[in-house]
C-alpha cells in the first residue's frame, strides 16, 4: 500500500511538476521544452490512468462474480507490489470464503430437503393465498400440478380446525392439519404439514364399534339369557300342573321377574339412545360466576366450594354445561360419602387456550384401570349406575370442540379439568 501511495503520489506531483514546466515554457516561447513538457504531462497522466484502472478493474472483477454469484474467481494485484498481492489475497479469500458459506447452505439445504421427502406427512410452504411455494414429495401427490392448497384445507386452517375431509382421485382423505406462520422478508408464509389420518380412522372407528358391540352383546345377553331360561321353566310347569295353585304362584312371580328384566332392558336401550342423540349445542356467552351461583343453589350443602375469578365468561350451552356440572358434582359427593372432612372444590380460570373448569375431591379416588375407562359407554363401577353420564359429558364436550381428562388416586380422591377454547365455533 505505501508504494502504491508513493507511486501515486510521485504521478500527481510529475503532473503540476512538468504542467508548471510546460505553462514557463510557453511563456518564454520555449518551443520545444514546452512542447517536451506537455508529452511527458500526457504519457505521465496516461501512466496514472492505467494504474487507476487496473485497480478498479481488479475491484471491478470482484463486484461482478459476486453479482453472478460466482466466487470461484480469485483477485490478481493491479501491479507488483506486496500490499496489493495482499490486498488480491484478501479478496480472494473472502470470496472463497463465501463460497464455502454458500455450498454449506447449499449441502444443508439438500439434506433437509432429502430428509423431508423421505417422511410420509406432506409439508408445504406457502403464501396468505394458499399457492404453493416449495413442498416435499408427500404433498406433491395432494396438490398435482396446480401446486395450489385444496380448498377444505384453505377453509380449515381458516376456522383453526386440525382435520379436513377431503377426496383426491376418487379416495377419500382424512387429514390432520398442523401449521405456523412465519416471515421472511417482510413476507408471510405458511409451514403446513399433512397427514392422511384415514386409515388410523377407520380401524379407530372400527375398534370402537367392535368395543361398542361386545358391550351391547353383554348387556342384552345378561337380560335376554334369564328371561327364556325363565319362561322355559314357566312353560313346562304350566304343562305339567295347568290346575296347581302352587304353579300358578310360580308363574305369577316368574312373570314379575320377566317384566323386571324386560323393563331394564328396556332402560338399557333408552340409554343408548340418549348417547347417540345428542343435539348440537346452542352456544351463549355464560357468566362463570352467575352459572356458579346457580349450580350453589342446586348443591347448597357445604361439602361444595366455588372459587372463580370475577368478569370471567365463556361461549357454550348452558343447559349442555349444567348437565355436565351436575354430573360431576354427583359423582364427586358419592366419592366423598366415607370420607372424612370431605370437600369438593369447584374452579374456573383462564387459560392459554380458553377457560378451564376444574371439579376436584378428596374422596376414595379411583385405580388406573378404571380411570383409563371411566369415559368409556356403559362402563361403571357402581351397582346401580347405568355407564352413561360421563360419557355424555365427553361427547358434550367433544361437540364444543373442547376437552375433559381426569387425574385421580386411590384414598386421595379425583380430579376432573374441562377445558374450552375461547371461540369453540362449531368444526
Amino acid at each position: 500500500m505505501k508504494r502504491y501511495l508513493f507511486c501515486l503520489t510521485t504521478h500527481i506531483a510529475g503532473i503540476v511538476l512538468l504542467t508548471a514546466c510546460a505553462l514557463l515554457a510557453f511563456l518564454h516561447e520555449m518551443w520545444f521544452c514546452s512542447i517536451t513538457a506537455v508529452l511527458l504531462t500526457v504519457g505521465t497522466s496516461f501512466s496514472l490512468y492505467r494504474i487507476q484502472m487496473r485497480q478498479t478493474s481488479m475491484i471491478q472483477r470482484i463486484v461482478e462474480c459476486m453479482k453472478r454469484n460466482d466466487f470461484s474467481q480469485t483477485a490478481s494485484p493491479s501491479f507488483s507490489d506486496r500490499a496489493m498481492q495482499e490486498l488480491a489475497n484478501d479478496l480472494s479469500e473472502v470470496l472463497k470464503g463465501i463460497r464455502n458459506r454458500m455450498l454449506d447452505e447449499e449441502v444443508k439445504l439438500q439434506y433437509y430437503e432429502n430428509l423431508l421427502d423421505k417422511v410420509d406427512t406432506a409439508v408445504i410452504v406457502t403464501d396468505h393465498q394458499g399457492r404453493a411455494e416449495w413442498m416435499n414429495k408427500a404433498a406433491r401427490p395432494l396438490l398435482g400440478e396446480h401446486k395450489q392448497l385444496p380448498g377444505q384445507v384453505l377453509e380449515a386452517l381458516r376456522k383453526k380446525q386440525q382435520v379436513a375431509h377431503l377426496t383426491i382421485q376418487d379416495l377419500p382423505m382424512d387429514l390432520a392439519i398442523a401449521s405456523s406462520v412465519i416471515h421472511l422478508q417482510g413476507r408471510e408464509r405458511w409451514i403446513i404439514s399433512l397427514k392422511n389420518i384415514h386409515s388410523a380412522l377407520e380401524h379407530t372407528e372400527m375398534e370402537a364399534w367392535q368395543k361398542l358391540i361386545r358391550v351391547l352383546t353383554h348387556e342384552i345377553m345378561n337380560s335376554i339369557t334369564p328371561i327364556i331360561s325363565l319362561a322355559e321353566t314357566l312353560s313346562e310347569r304350566s304343562r305339567e300342573n295347568p290346575h296347581d295353585e302352587r304353579t300358578r304362584t310360580h308363574i305369577q312371580k316368574g312373570l314379575e321377574v320377566i317384566h323386571r328384566r324386560s323393563k331394564g332392558l328396556l332402560e338399557f336401550v333408552e340409554n343408548y339412545r340418549k348417547l347417540t342423540r345428542i343435539a348440537p349445542p346452542v352456544r351463549e356467552q355464560i357468566s362463570v360466576q352467575a352459572f356458579f351461583d346457580d349450580l350453589r343453589r342446586l348443591y347448597p350443602s357445604p361439602l361444595f366450594h366455588f372459587t372463580a375469578p370475577s368478569g370471567l365468561t365463556f361461549l357454550a350451552d348452558r343447559t349442555q354445561m349444567e348437565q355436565i356440572l351436575i354430573n360431576l358434582l354427583k359423582n364427586a359427593s358419592e366419592a366423598c360419602v366415607h370420607t372424612p372432612d370431605a370437600s369438593v372444590e369447584i374452579s374456573a380460570q383462564p387459560v392459554r387456550e380458553g377457560i378451564s373448569l376444574v371439579v376436584s375431591d378428596n374422596g376414595e379416588g379411583m385405580l388406573p384401570e378404571v380411570t383409563e375407562r371411566i369415559f368409556v359407554p356403559f362402563f361403571t363401577t357402581k351397582p346401580s349406575g347405568s355407564g352413561i353420564g360421563l360419557s355424555l359429558c365427553k361427547q358434550i364436550i367433544t361437540l364444543h370442540n373442547g376437552r375433559i381428562q381426569v387425574q385421580s388416586q386411590p384414598g386421595k380422591g379425583s380430579k376432573f379439568t374441562i377445558i374450552l377454547p375461547q371461540n369453540n365455533l362449531p368444526s
